[in-house]
């Protein structure tokens, strides 16, 4: 009894094994047309993506730096570690506390689109700082703004 059960379910797992792989060849040869569209479909939608990573991708910027040496011959300006901000020279000139914090920044050499990076504003913004603090300070560049500020101690 067990061997012609045996029997009778391998064979029943052969037919069934020969009707799916009829079944399939019919599916794929009705619908072919629709299977190659989908794998193209696929194919452009893989090389699409691709490429606009490729294109859309921000560049890496190396940014130079450099060293300064100093000179025989020439006195270096140490900050101060004692150094204290003549609140009364602030009131009087009316200098706002960001507009003290970007004189600060052109102290220590930054551009524009560095202080602009570094105080997450926009570089118009820091111009407009900085031209109110140079009205301010009575001064037409950078660099005068930066030892105007020392000589008021705004900024060490």
């Amino acid at each position: 009894m067990r061997r012609h059960v045996l029997w009778y379910g391998l064979a029943a797992g052969l037919l069934i094994v020969l009707l799916r792989l009829v079944e399939y060849r019919w599916l794929v040869l009705t619908h072919s047309f629709e299977i190659y569209g989908a794998l193209l479909a696929i194919i452009f939608a893989a090389v699409g993506i691709w490429v606009g990573l490729r294109l859309t991708t921000p560049k890496v910027v190396v940014e130079e730096r450099i060293e300064l040496r100093e000179v025989p011959g020439t006195v270096t300006q140490a900050p101060a570690a004692d150094f204290s901000r003549d609140d009364n020279q602030v009131a009087a000139l009316g200098v706002t506390p960001r507009e003290l914090e970007i004189l600060g920044l052109l102290a220590e050499g930054l551009s524009n689109r560095e202080i602009a990076e570094r105080l997450f504003v926009s570089e118009n913004t820091v111009k407009t700082h900085a031209s109110r603090l140079f009205d301010k300070l009575e001064v037409r560049r950078r660099t005068q703004a930066v030892q105007r500020g020392q000589q008021l101690r705004l900024i060490p």
